[in-house]
Formats: C-alpha cells, structure tokens, sequence
C-alpha cells in the first residue's frame, strides 16, 4: 500500500529539494526538445545516409545536383560557352528576401577548423532563391574537395530565427570528375549567345575575318548538335553610301559569303534562307554599324512564317 502511494505521490507532497530537481530535469528536456525541433526547422543539410551528388550530362550543359532534405536542391550549373555558376532551389520561400550569407565551414566533425567568409549574397522570392557567379562557386567547389561544408545562412521569412542551408561533401568528389570531363565536352556556345549573331563589313568588302570565321564555326557546330533548330534567317545589309542598285547588290553578296560559309561548315543549305535588303533597315546613324550580315536562329514552334527583316531591326543588329 505504502508503494503505491509512493507512486501515485504528488509533486505538491515531495521534500522541497526533489520538487527543484524534478523542475529543473523537466525544464532541461523541455527545452531541449524545443531546441532540438527550432534546430531540425531552421537547418537543413544531408546527412551521411542521405548524401548524393548527381551529374546530368549533356553537350548543351553539365549540371551537378545535390537534394537538401527539408529545403529542395543545391546546383552547379556549366552552360556552354558560359563558366561554372550556382543556385539554390525550392519549392517553399523559406528564407525572408534580402541579404543572406555565404561562408565554408567545418563539418561537425571537424571542429576547431577555420571559417572562410565568401561574403554576402542576394535572396530572391524566386524558386531560384539563391544565385551566385563563378568566383564564389568555385570556393564553394574547392571547399567541398577539401571536406568543407559551403552554408547560405539568411533570416527565416516569417520568424526570426536564421535559417542554414548546408552542402555535404560526402559523395561529391567522384562526381566532380565526371563533371570535369563533361566540361571539357561542351559546345563553345549555347543558343542563347548565337541565337541572333552580326558579321560586320568594310566599306565596300564582303570579306570575313577570321573572327568571322570562328563565329560561323560555332554556329555551325551548334546547329548540328541541337536537332530543334530548323531555319536560319541569313540577312545581308549595307550603309547608305552610293548607289541603290550597288548597295543592293553588296548586301546581297554579303549575305551569300556568310550563308556559303555555313554550308561548307556543316549546316544544310536546305535549313538557310538568304535575303538582301541594301540600306533599307538602318540600325544607326554610323555607318559602320549598318555594314552588317544578320544570322538568326530559329528552332520548332517559334514561328510559323518566316520573320520580315523590318520586324524589329534590333532582332538583326546582333
């Protein structure tokens, strides 16, 4: 009987000292619990378990992804003809828009280590929240090789609280090769540097330089590695020095010279449309500006007509 009234005892009947004890033990797991949830809520990194790096590959580009549980993705992006760049990626807003930071520190389990300061970065409301350029992602990337851990910290959006977004190095180096190799496999440009191209003129010439030379060549390149393009728009022009008839007929030649360039590079003359169109669409008052051949690229579904010269002179300025 004694024991079960030992039991079923109340904190208000104990001696004074374990009643502080039991308040104090409850108070310690109480907070610790509390701490433990604000921890797990406001940082988010991979675990040994759950760490993965992948490598998406094309010629196009060559992309490493990383999943941070609770927050979305970690990614180094390497577009063509572009250098190594990094964002950060989720569904939720969960960082309050403003100036976040970026630093690479220690794992935990490497305590005492130094923490390089990258400085701060912007964060966006969009899905892309956090972008940076090529100088802080190679530190992030040479951090990561060294067994460091690159940490975007910025205050939650609707708390005060910070919220850690952290990169694990665990499983990285292996696809960080194979990155490295897909690189070296890149085309020289992506559509977006070509898309609308310029060759420029002498005064009265339709020679190419060999600057031309390598621009049509990485056209051309491109072309044949992205099967969506379908049609290019090859538009010769002129100043309006001389005659109509002989500005004419030097557009026209302009044109010809870049279009047969192409097609002894690769493109299918089938694929290339060339037109002449003299002085007629200036795009300045310097006539060294107007001296010009316009290459623009066309891919599936982008038109259903073939675009007027006059449609937009800046769309054929380069």
């Amino acid at each position: 009987m004694a024991i079960q009234q030992r039991a079923g005892q109340s904190s208000a009947s104990l001696p004074a000292g374990r009643r502080f004890r039991r308040s104090l033990l409850a108070l310690f797991v109480g907070s610790a619990l509390v701490w433990t949830s604000l921890a797990e809520a406001r940082s988010f990194g991979a675990g040994i378990e759950n760490s993965d790096w992948y490598l998406s590959e094309s010629v196009f580009d060559c992309t490493l992804s990383h999943e941070v549980p609770g927050y979305g993705r970690a990614v180094f992006s390497h577009r063509a003809g572009e250098q190594l760049s990094f964002y950060l990626e989720s569904d939720l807003p969960l960082m309050r828009p403003g100036r976040g930071l970026l630093v690479v520190e220690a794992p935990a389990w490497r305590p005492g280590e130094g923490t390089m300061r990258l400085g701060y970065v912007n964060v966006s409301n969009d899905r892309k929240a956090v972008e940076v350029g090529h100088r802080e992602a190679m530190a992030m990337v040479e951090g990561l090789l060294s067994g460091m851990a690159p940490t975007v910290t910025r205050q939650a959006r609707y708390e005060g609280d910070p919220v850690r977004v952290r990169l694990s190095n665990i499983n990285f180096r292996a696809p960080f090769e194979n990155y490295r190799r897909c690189v070296s496999g890149l085309l020289p440009v992506n559509f977006d540097q070509i898309q609308r191209s310029r060759v420029p003129f002498a005064s009265g010439s339709a020679g190419l330089s060999d600057n031309d030379r390598k621009l049509l060549d990485n056209i051309a390149a491109y072309v044949e590695a992205d099967q969506t393009v379908e049609r290019l728009l090859v538009d010769g022009h002129s100043d309006s020095i001389g005659s109509r008839i002989q500005n004419r007929a030097l557009s026209e030649e302009r044109a010809r010279v870049v279009a047969d360039y192409l097609v002894q590079a690769g493109v299918p003359e089938s694929m290339i449309i060339v037109r002449s169109h003299a002085d007629q669409f200036p795009v300045s008052n310097n006539p060294a500006d107007n001296r010009r051949t316009t290459i623009r690229l066309e891919r599936e579904g982008q038109g259903q007509e073939i675009r007027r010269a006059d449609r937009g002179a800046g769309a054929y300025n380069g």
